[in-house]
């Protein structure tokens, strides 16, 4: 059963004071919502994509480049717009909502104006603009979700297993105290694409690790994301939480080797892989038989993993657009929007939760506010109702 009029109920009564640059929100009506319930609602999602998450990149990749160069002034507002994204406005959130979304991804980098003094102490104009974000998306009804984006990456290329689990804990506990009193129509996503990556050696390249070490990095970091929030009590005893798959790669993240964490609290868990059609959308065989058939069994093996055992499946990183460049010689479908059509219905079908991957102007556009294509506006709609 759908519960839009319980969601509506609680977002109604969380709702946002903001005076002198704060937002304060109150506690969440009585009742939270189990992660089936909310997979259920949340319809189909939108990436906020290079915006929180962008930062000064050049070099990232280099064991010499240690700390997170700063960028311009050091200001929140450069940081958001350093990848060519425009400052997110209400309007621009508000129209997210009109188009048909009822969820959007807030991709996060949190390293941003952090001091280098190993302590990793999240700045506060960076945490407020953050939470102002956050607010837009919660003033327009909308599922929101933030995580850890690319600053997982840089923490876990320098730093040992048991240093990582110390940092993440430090990190998720300032953002889930943060954010404790918020409904629970927020949602803390752990990390992005990074768990089980490479790290530096000691000559300074990066190696990858030994696929058990990879799973138990994997699954340790996992448990470490759940403990942390969960001990921070509020709102976030109960609040739905996404841990990440292996590189959130769908064949990886469905081994026997993957394992879902222990939460004290009963079925407030999802499981976020990325790109349903991703080895297919690269080798350039969208819409023909071979892509139909690979984006099936990448949903069977996820029902089987997940949606068979009642752990929701968030497709954090769906594919809205489909080059003419990437499609097969032999293609059955040959227009974007058609294929993005497939493709919703099958996740759709199986009730995992898509999240289109988009950055400013592509896919939505941020100076108007609407879904660009007109086929596309009107896919989103229909699949809305």
């Amino acid at each position: 059963m759908r519960i839009k009029h319980i969601i509506s109920s609680i977002v109604l009564a969380a709702s946002m004071i903001v005076s002198a640059g704060c937002s304060t929100v109150k506690p969440a009506a009585e009742g939270s919502i189990t992660a089936t319930q909310m997979a259920e609602d949340m319809g189909i999602g939108l990436n906020l994509g290079n915006t929180m998450e962008a930062y000064n990149s050049g070099g990232c990749e280099t064991v010499g480049y240690t700390w997170i160069p700063i960028c311009g002034g050091n200001t929140p507002n450069e940081y958001e717009r350093q990848w060519g994204a425009p400052t997110t406005t209400q309007e621009c959130i508000d129209g997210i909502k009109a188009a048909g979304f009822d969820t959007i991804r807030i991709p996060v980098f949190w390293g941003n104006m952090m001091e280098n003094d190993g302590t990793y102490t999240i700045n506060p104009e960076y945490m407020a603009r953050v939470r102002e974000i956050v607010d837009y998306a919660q003033n327009a009804g909308l599922y929101t979700v933030i995580n850890i984006h690319h600053f997982d990456e840089f923490i876990i290329r320098r730093n040992s297993l048991e240093e990582c689990e110390k940092i993440f804990t430090t990190l998720w506990t300032q953002i889930a105290n943060e954010f404790i009193d918020y409904p629970y129509t927020l949602v803390f996503e752990g990390y992005n694409e990074y768990l089980g990556g490479s790290q530096f050696d000691e000559n300074g390249k990066l190696v990858d690790s030994e696929k058990s070490d990879a799973y138990k990095m994997v699954n340790t970091l996992n448990q470490t994301f759940v403990d942390a929030v969960r001990a921070t009590g509020g709102n976030n005893s109960e609040r739905v939480l996404i841990v990440s798959g292996y590189w959130t790669n769908i064949d990886l993240t469905t081994a026997d080797e993957f394992i879902v964490p222990e939460d004290k609290t009963e079925d407030r868990l999802m499981v976020s892989v990325h790109y349903v059609d991703n080895a297919v959308y690269w080798s350039n065989k969208i819409g023909g038989q071979d892509w139909l058939d690979y984006i099936d069994n990448q949903c069977e093996l996820l029902k089987k993993s997940f949606a068979d055992k009642g752990i929701p499946v968030f497709l954090g990183e769906t594919t809205g657009i489909y080059p003419r460049s990437n499609f097969a010689a032999d293609a059955i479908y040959t227009n974007s929007t058609e294929c993005l059509e497939i493709v919703l219905n099958k996740l759709k079908e199986h009730g995992f939760v898509p999240v289109l991957w988009d950055t400013s102007n592509n896919f939505y556009s941020r100076s108007s506010c609407m879904i660009k294509n007109e086929a596309d506006r009107e896919l989103i709609a229909r699949l809305s109702e």
